[in-house]
Parts: C-alpha cells; structure tokens; sequence
C-alpha cells in the first residue's frame, strides 16, 4: 500500500538538545530522519539552561587529578545510589569526547587564560568539572546542534503537537499530530520514533520549566504502553527567582555566592558543613526551605518566604563577565542588581529524574520507540540529579538513540502500519470532533490550577502519607471532571485552548503517577523526602519504580532492581 503522509525511516518527536543530538546520528547513519517539534527548535527548553556541561577535562587548576571514574561516582552518589551504575559510567566516559565535539562544532565556551574551556565546581561534585558558555550555556549548545541540523538538511516540523503515539503489536509505526497553526490532524510513518520531548514540570505551580513542558510526548508514549520509571523523584531546585521561580543557575553558587537568613547567616554550614553552598540540590533546596518553615526567611505581605543569595563580595567584573545572564534577570523581574543587593531565591521545581523506562540506547520495552533526555530515564540521575549533568545527558544519550535507532529501521511491515495509522487517524480525529462538540461540562483552565496547587502542597519537597493519600484520590476526581471537559475556543488556526486541553490530560496521568509512586515509597532517598518515614532503607526500597498506564484507573506499580556494579551503597556525607 503506498503511503500518503510523510515516512521517515527514523521521526525524532522534540526538537531540544536530546532530539537535534539524536537527528544528527540518525542522517549520519544514513536513514531518512526528521524532527517534530512543538515549538521552533531554538524555543525548546533546552536554551534555558544557564549553568553549564560536566565533563572531566581537567582544565582547572584545582581538577587536574579529575577523571571519568570520579565524574561516574559522584554521580551515583549523589543519585542516592538509584542510579544504573553501568550507565553512569557511560555517561561520565562519554563526556569528554561528546563536549569537545561541541565545541569543534562551534559553541562559545568560556575559556581560561590559557585558551581551554573553563571549568567551574557545581554542587554534589568533588571537583571543578562543569565546562560552561558564561551563564547562557544551554543557549549555545542549542543554537549549535540547531546549525549542524540546517548544515545537513534535516526536515523540521515545527509547531507541530504529537497527540498520538501509534503502535501495532507493540512495535511502533508512527505518530498521529496536530498542526497548531491550522488544526490539521496529520498522521507520519516511521520505522523508529525517538521521543525528546522534555520534562513535564508544569504539573507544579512553582516551576522553572517553559510552560511548553507539560510531559505531552511522555503521556502519548505511557499511554501507548511504554512504562514510567521513578517518577516519585522530582528535583526542586533550591535558587529560583522569588515571585517568578525564574531559575538561578547553580553556576552562581559555584562562583562562590552565599546563602543568607534573615539573620545574615550562612546557614548551609547547619546542613553541609563540609561544602556549604555546593552541597546537592536535594540537600540545598530542603535547608533553605527549612530555614524559611523555622521563621529564619525573609517573608512578603502574604505570607511566602524566601532567602538571599549574595554574590555582592565577588565584585562587578566577575559578575558582569560569567553571570551576565542572571543578573539581567534579577535586574527585569525582581529589580534588584546583584552586583548591589542580594538576589531574592527560593525552591522551585526544576527537573524530572523520572520518565520513560529505557535502557542505555534510549530503548524502550516498545520496537521501535526510543527516549532521550528529560522525557526517558535512563536511570543516570536515580533519586538526585547533580547540576551540569542533564545537558550532559541529553548528548551522550542522544547520540546514543540516533546510532541505535538508525541500525534498527527495516520494512516494519508497512501495509499493517499504514492500517495502523488509518485507524488511528479517525479515533484521534473522532475524538477532536467530540470535543468541539461538546456545549457544558468543565473548563481545562480551572482543572489545571487545582493540579497545580495539589501537587505543590501534598506531593512536595517535604511529603507525608496522609496529604500524598489525597493527592491521588484528588487527581482522579479531577481526571473524571476531565472526562467532560469542554472548549471555550473552537476555531482551527491556533487554537491554545484544544491544545492546552489535549495536553491536561496527559498531565493528569503524569501527576498521577508521581503521586501514587511518592505515596508508596516509604523512605528518604534524594529528593523524595518522607517526614513519616525518616532515613533511606536499601534493605526494602533499593530498587526503580515501574508505572503501567491503566486507561480506567490509577497506574499499575511494579519495582525493578537497580543495577549495582562497582560502588555498593553508603550514606551520603558532605
């Protein structure tokens, strides 16, 4: 049967630092590849981050003795030890090939006198080992990757909204998506699918995440089968802009900024005494938030608290020259000049270590379907992922997907495919249909913003039995009300209303997820901190969560071991 849609051999969903990555290896190998994107490329979220790449280089005086062996053990140290040992170490190995092909691609690193690429300290790492464009570094990886992807023609398109993942016998075909600039619903085939559609942090109010990052391409592949991995573990983290929860990259801590009290105390030395600011984020976050709970933050008319982070003593040269992008935010948004006055911060959600379960090519339990970046789990971040090693992720890994996913493609059996995709094509054309049908029932804006404050108070940095219990039970009465949504906006072109509606549901089944996952681990382990179940119990919870999605009900939760190979768990200690 002769296909009248677009084929690719290899169809990349996202068009972020994971996805260009793997669209480059995929053409390198030959395969006709493509990328979907939701947003034009350089919109991605991956531009937003600031702080830098971690690479065991040893360009810093003070990081000489660095290697690919210490960069692998702090990670799955500071994982909590949930990490898959194996594939931190992939991670820590492949670092320093994977940066300086970036930079003989052309991103402006920052450099030392000497003309290698600068190296600073990030939290959770023994060394200074985080390679770093100024405090814009994701803005330049991206615009790079962007560049090698024009240099080799590879097709993009943008503005386009995956909402369904379309799968036959378990062995994928393609996609069903939605053109948001007319509402055209259009179906692609494809031999292989790598998904890299990013994070899903919008399930929270407070977030440093895009508001494109609702987990929408995560929520069309659990929907299709492809199971979740520790979602429980959400990262938040501990410098977000107060009133904005604009990220604060941790770069500013490893230039030496301080965390002050009200009281005009360095107050990490009362939880990490042995690296103060530079402890993990798990560990900042929840001391500053207790530091704000115990009436020792400074507070607004209503009550919401924050710290300062104070960078005054390193004087305006060094701000101006490696934090010129963070201080231009505290300047727009919170009116302060960090060069001045201290930055007001507090936690925020940042990062998702959870996400769909694949292994050490991105390859999930579905033929076909990969997954890189924030979207997959791998598992290299396990409970606690350490700054400078998510833009890392998104390179090695992608890198990875691309070469697998292009030595995989072959027929797939193509007339099934195409009745596949047919019949995918009305369900989910149906299923518009209905909708803009409907005249009464619940509006998706109000169903969001009780998601939003439900999975901020009950599912937060600090969790217990009872609120978590309510959690779930109150993101299934709200995915019920979702059952009857109704649009208020019913024209084609643009059409923000369908499109946020399409992606609500998906985030109702994510936060679900999360919750009842964080519900059931009954311990502390990076960042899922449990108040009722003080300390880390290997002997019972060393080991991944596993969510099966259930289309009329809560997620099926199984537990599968974490690989332990070199390193055997200890207690964390800084």
């Amino acid at each position: 049967m002769a296909s009248r849609h677009p084929h690719y051999q290899v169809l990349v969903v996202g068009g972020g630092l994971g996805g260009l990555r793997a669209a480059v290896e995929a053409h390198a190998a030959g395969r006709s590849t493509a990328v979907l994107s939701k947003v034009y490329p350089v919109r991605s979220h991956s531009g937003a981050a600031q702080g830098g790449i971690n690479a065991a280089l040893g360009n810093h005086p003070q990081g000489h003795d660095d290697s690919w062996e210490r960069h692998a053990f702090d990670t799955i140290k500071g994982s909590d030890y949930l990490a898959d040992q194996p594939r931190a170490e992939i991670l820590a190995r492949d670092a320093p090939e994977r940066v300086l092909e970036m930079e003989h691609w052309g991103v402006y690193f920052s450099r030392f006198p000497d003309g290698r690429i600068a190296q600073r300290p990030f939290g959770g790492a023994g060394f200074p080992r985080t390679c770093y464009a100024a405090d814009r570094t994701g803005h330049h990886l991206l615009h790079t990757l962007w560049e090698q992807c024009l240099k080799r023609d590879i097709p993009f398109y943008n503005e386009w909204l995956m909402t369904r993942l379309v799968t036959d016998d378990d062995r994928v075909c393609g996609v069903v998506a939605l053109h948001i600039p007319s509402g055209e619903l259009r179906p692609f085939s494809a031999d292989a699918v790598i998904v890299a559609g990013g994070g899903h942090g919008r399930i929270y109010a407070k977030s440093t995440n895009a508001y494109i990052n609702t987990g929408s391409a995560t929520a069309a592949a659990y929907a299709a089968g492809a199971p979740l991995e520790d979602m429980e573990f959400v990262q938040f983290h501990p410098t977000t802009l107060y009133g904005t929860n604009i990220l604060i990259s941790e770069g500013v801590r490893g230039e030496g900024g301080y965390l002050l009290n009200v009281e005009g105390e360095r107050f990490m030395e009362r939880y990490a005494p042995q690296v103060m600011e530079l402890a993990p984020r798990d560990i900042v976050a929840r001391a500053i938030q207790t530091e704000i709970d115990a009436g020792r933050g400074f507070s607004d008319r209503e009550g919401n608290g924050y710290v300062h982070l104070d960078v005054r003593h390193l004087g305006a040269d060094l701000i101006t020259t490696r934090l010129p992008g963070i201080r231009q935010i505290a300047l727009d948004f919170a009116g302060v000049d960090p060069i001045d006055a201290p930055i007001p911060v507090q936690p925020g959600q940042h990062y998702s270590m959870g996400g769909l379960a694949c292994d050490e090519n991105g390859a999930t339990p579905l033929t076909g379907l990969f997954a890189v970046g924030e979207c997959s789990c791998i598992s290299v971040h396990g409970a606690n992922r350490l700054g400078g090693n998510s833009l890392l992720e998104t390179l090695v890994f992608g890198q990875r997907a691309g070469e697998r996913a292009a030595a995989l493609v072959g027929d797939g059996g193509s007339a099934r495919r195409e009745v596949a995709l047919a019949q995918a094509l009305r369900e989910e054309t149906g299923r518009l249909e209905a909708l803009a049908a409907r005249r009464s029932g619940a509006r998706q804006a109000a169903i969001r913003r009780r998601l939003h404050v439900l999975m901020t108070e009950k599912v937060g940095i600090f969790r217990e039995a009872q609120p978590l219990s309510e959690a779930v039970a109150e993101i299934a009465e709200l995915k019920a009300h979702y059952r009857h949504v109704m649009l208020d906006h019913r024209g084609s072109s643009f059409n923000y209303d369908l499109v946020d509606t399409l992606e609500l549901g998906g985030m109702l089944e994510l936060a679900e997820a999360t919750a009842l996952t964080a519900l059931q681990r009954t311990e502390c382990r990076g960042s899922h901190w449990r108040v009722d179940h003080p300390g880390r119990n290997d002997d019972a919870w060393l080991k991944h969560s596993v969510a099966t999605y259930a289309p009329d009900g809560a997620p099926h939760v199984t537990y599968a071991d974490v690989i332990i190979t070199r390193y055997p768990p200890m207690a964390r200690s800084y």
